[in-house]
């Protein structure tokens, strides 16, 4: 592949920095909109094999289900999934040891695990992101490698912020042991392909961790937060996605900000709802790579884990996981250690795992079909799915389609002309010509089926009622 191919197809690259890992004239940077992509060293050089190979988008050959296959199914005890891929065990829950749930952003299942891994002599080392301790970087969080207890709980919560992996799989290679690594889709994918290249990180990488991931973000939606609340671009210094607000439902979570405001260090708190941009269907600061997989339950990794966005859990400020075993060593582990009381976790069905996704799985997987069609009506190149291309999408969510297409694209052009000017008001009111009819759509999509499932003589019920009162 030519250069001029690469930059034409690289738009399409889920940037986890494994095409970097096996071919010395790509660079991982950070670009002006804030997302990872792969840069030419020397413009000149064909891209080589191996590149392609590495990389879920534009590798032609295999896919998830091929890899899946081959990782899980002569498992003893294995079942099988169409939508959530192979698993011996389900359940939803959080751990009930230490203060793993208290420093979670869930129900702290993802620290803990790592943790047995490492104090079960299973690993060595463990692979996740971790805050940029390079006081000279504007990047605030990094794949680093951990190797103590302490280290390893420092890695814990989510951050919704962009990483790749090139730097790090440099030290695993230079460094003997066995590893673990954490991961969205895409990214552990990447990983079980750059193990098919690469002897030695095939050797060491010895479990994978996966979580459930929406969509990537931008470093813009960090500081786009942070500029609401006073904390102009450049001056953030550390940020907590997803703060805990205790007597709140799991979903309402807090934002914790710490920056300087007016040349004053300040840490300020805010509900997600208070701040724009958190509407997660409009996909503000999305790379184009993430409307393009179709692995929502991250269907490569050993053991899954996500929110456990259902009514019975949300409830519980305190979070919980939903948890999805492919690996029969974290099967045991996690089975001795509901043995010894120090996990709370409800064995569930399919069903209920499934439906603690079911909005994501259908824009990530059903309706990637669509955004296939639209990308074949412009005769452009995409990457092959599993998914088909299709039209046969009601109005509607062809519309929603369409808007979040328009929102994501936008928001990164706009966003830098807000940046560019010193307001961040100009990105809200050029923007909300796309968000406002996104917000209306979704209005009258819902009246509609009120009427439908009511009827008119209901509505009139309900008005006269109302009236009454």
């Amino acid at each position: 592949m030519n250069s001029l191919e690469f930059n034409k197809k690289k738009i399409y690259s889920e940037a986890s920095g494994t095409m970097a890992v096996v071919d010395s004239n790509i660079k991982m940077t950070l670009n002006d909109h804030g997302l990872y992509e792969e840069t030419l060293v020397d413009k000149t050089k064909e891209i080589s094999r191996a590149a392609e190979l590495v990389s879920p988008n534009l590798n032609g050959n295999v896919n998830e289900s091929i890899i899946a296959d081959q990782l899980f199914k002569t498992q003893q005890g294995i079942d099988f999934d169409e939508r959530i891929g192979y698993f011996n065990s389900l359940y939803v829950g959080h751990v009930d040891e230490d203060d793993y749930r208290k420093e979670a952003s869930s129900g702290g299942f993802g620290t803990w695990i790592l943790k047995e891994l490492f104090v079960n002599d299973l690993v060595d080392y463990v692979i996740h992101v971790k805050k940029n301790t390079d006081n000279n970087s504007a990047i605030m969080f990094k794949y680093d490698i951990s190797n103590s207890l302490s280290e390893i709980k420092n890695g814990a919560k989510t951050k919704y912020y962009p990483v790749e992996l090139s730097e790090v799989m440099q030290k695993v290679k230079e460094c003997p042991g066995r590893y673990v690594v954490v991961g969205i889709p895409s990214f552990i994918y990447a990983i079980r392909l750059l193990c098919k290249e690469d002897s030695i990180i095939n050797d060491r990488i010895k479990y994978t961790v996966g979580l459930i991931c929406g969509h990537q973000k931008s470093s813009k939606f960090a500081e786009s937060m942070a500029w609401q609340v006073g904390i102009k671009p450049g001056d953030l210094k550390e940020i907590d996605f997803r703060h805990k607000l205790l007597n709140k439902p799991a979903n309402q979570y807090g934002i914790k900000l710490r920056g300087l405001v007016d040349g004053k260090d300040t840490t300020i708190v805010k509900e997600n709802s208070e701040l724009y941009g958190q509407n997660w269907g409009w996909g503000l600061f999305k790379p184009t790579a993430s409307n393009f997989t179709d692995d929502v339950f991250n269907e490569t990794a050993d053991i899954v884990l996500g929110d456990a966005w259902l009514p019975k859990y949300t409830s519980d400020s305190k979070g919980n996981n939903i948890i999805i075993i492919r690996n029969s060593e974290i099967n045991s582990l996690v089975s001795n250690a509901l043995n010894e009381k120090r996990l709370m976790l409800d064995s569930v069905d399919v069903e209920t795992i499934f439906n603690s996704q079911i909005s994501h799985y259908r824009h990530t997987h059903d309706e990637l079909a669509y955004r296939l069609f639209i990308q074949d009506q412009l005769q452009t190149w995409r990457p092959d799915k599993r998914v088909k291309a299709s039209k046969k999408f009601s109005k509607f969510r062809k519309e929603v389609q369409d808007l979040r297409i328009s929102i994501s694209e936008y928001s990164h052009i706009e966003y830098q002309r807000a940046v560019e000017k010193e307001n961040f008001e100009y990105f809200i009111t050029h923007l909300s010509k796309y968000t406002d009819k996104y917000t209306k759509i979704y209005l009258y999509h819902n009246r509609i089926n009120m009427i439908k499932e009511i009827g008119i003589t209901g509505i009139v019920k309900k008005v006269w009622n109302k009236l009454g009162k």
